[in-house]
């Protein structure tokens, strides 16, 4: 397979606009996208409130919209969706999107709003490994998606079940409907399926990646930021997982759904066969390590553990809400007002890009 490109950049918050224009033009942004139709922009809201390192950011956004625009793609949307621990619109307003989408007169519309989208059963043309055997009754996606040019927006951080997050857990939510905690047992090969879909149907794949501050531990919401001052752009989203992989300090081919989309050529997944444009990042391993949060043990017995075998029980019938009920109660009323908000309160005070984002909540876009 050909190498495919990742470019990289250090930057400050007083270059990062122009720092993440300069990254999308090195990742070849013009070859990636088609110019005659609607570019979706596609944020990563792993936690509504505004945790360092879970959210996409708004310096990312405005860049990437700045970005876009500068090389001819006029026409963008921001399309939202929901999860077990996430309000979209209390997400979009706590991490200052909507003076960015006021400014530049972005539409926001939302995947589980009727009026906005539709589902529709989709049947894709590559073999799946595991979306046909866990929704027998067809794979639903949005119908606004096809057809469209698609840019994700993800950050540098670990995941609890898929050890890292980047651009391929970033279509989850997107493509996926609110019954996609069915795919968590096998959530490496639902990625994987998620990107051949998408191959099939957007018309162009991007991804800008937030490195300025990454999280370590059990994430995507319940880590430790840390100051890491890096973005990484780039088309082929199993080759910028695989880069911030190894910027993390993991093997990018000891991932399964890494390894499983380099094998299937969706992508290149062996950094040896990445050719990594901008900075210089051969130093760059960090020794993260994700780790465990209560919340998270409990998933791991129910979809990966001895109970597996009872998640059709707890998942599938109406008792899926009391573990809805248990994450909201877990993550909105003990993590955030007795932990994670002091976390990011010292993160807004003492950083240069806490400092960055605070001018974003006064308003003042870029």
């Amino acid at each position: 397979m050909a190498k495919s490109k990742v470019a990289v950049v250090k930057t400050r918050p007083d270059t990062v606009i122009e720092d993440t224009i300069k990254l999308m033009k090195m990742a070849g942004i013009d070859e990636a996208l088609q110019k005659n139709t609607v570019t979706i922009l596609k944020d990563n809201i792993s936690w509504h409130y505004p945790f360092p390192g879970a959210n996409t950011t708004p310096w990312q956004f405005e860049g990437t919209i700045k970005g876009l625009k500068q090389n001819g793609f006029s026409d963008l949307a921001c399309v939202q969706n929901k999860t077990v621990v996430t309000n979209a619109f209390k997400g979009e307003d706590l991490n200052n999107y909507l003076p960015i989408f006021k400014k530049y007169d972005i539409p926001v519309l939302y995947n589980f709003k009727e009026g906005d989208m539709n589902w529709i059963d989709y049947s894709p043309k590559a073999k799946m490994h595991v979306l046909n055997k866990i929704y027998h009754e067809g794979i639903f996606i949005p119908d606004y998606f096809i057809g469209k040019n698609i840019v994700h927006l993800p950050t540098v951080k670990c995941h609890i079940y898929t050890t890292t997050t980047g651009a391929m857990k970033n279509a989850f939510g997107g493509l996926l409907n609110n019954k996609r905690h069915y795919t968590h047992s096998w959530i490496h090969k639902t990625l994987v399926d998620l990107l051949a879909i998408q191959k099939e149907i957007h018309s162009g794949i991007f991804a800008v990646m937030d490195g300025t501050t990454a999280g370590n531990g059990p994430g995507p919401r319940t880590m430790f930021p840390v100051i890491k001052n890096f973005m990484l752009a780039s088309s082929d989203q199993v080759a910028i997982d695989a880069v911030a992989a190894k910027m993390m300090g993991f093997d990018p081919l000891g991932i399964e759904y890494i390894s499983l989309a380099h094998s299937d050529k969706l992508g290149v997944g062996d950094p040896r066969e990445i050719e990594i444009i901008g900075d210089d990042i051969t130093n760059e391993s960090w020794g993260f390590e994700v780790g465990d949060n209560g919340a998270s043990l409990v998933g791991d017995l129910l979809w990966f553990g001895p109970l597996k075998g009872l998640q059709k029980l707890f998942f599938h019938t109406p008792l899926v809400n009391i573990f809805v009920l248990g994450s909201e109660l877990y993550h909105d009323y003990y993590r955030w007002p007795f932990k994670d908000k002091k976390i990011f309160e010292n993160w807004k005070h003492t950083t240069e890009w806490g400092e960055l984002f605070q001018k974003y909540q006064k308003g003042k876009v870029l």
